[in-house]
């Protein structure tokens, strides 16, 4: 199946200027919003070999 996802989609809410802020700062990284909420959660939840993830200089994303 070529559409098959690894994981069940789930939703959260975040404010819009946080969820653009995270897309800016994940595509500052050359990564997405998806990946950098799993990065965080593995972090959080002390799963075997996670690692905080690394921040982006504000200067890479932010509005000016």
């Amino acid at each position: 199946m070529p559409n098959a996802p690894k994981s069940q989609h789930r939703s959260v809410r975040f404010s819009d200027e946080d969820w653009a802020d995270l897309l800016a700062a994940a595509a500052s990284q050359g990564s997405d919003r998806g990946t950098k909420l799993k990065e965080l959660v593995a972090w959080f939840l002390h799963r075997p070999g996670a690692e905080l993830p690394e921040r982006p200089a504000i200067e890479d994303w932010a509005k000016q």
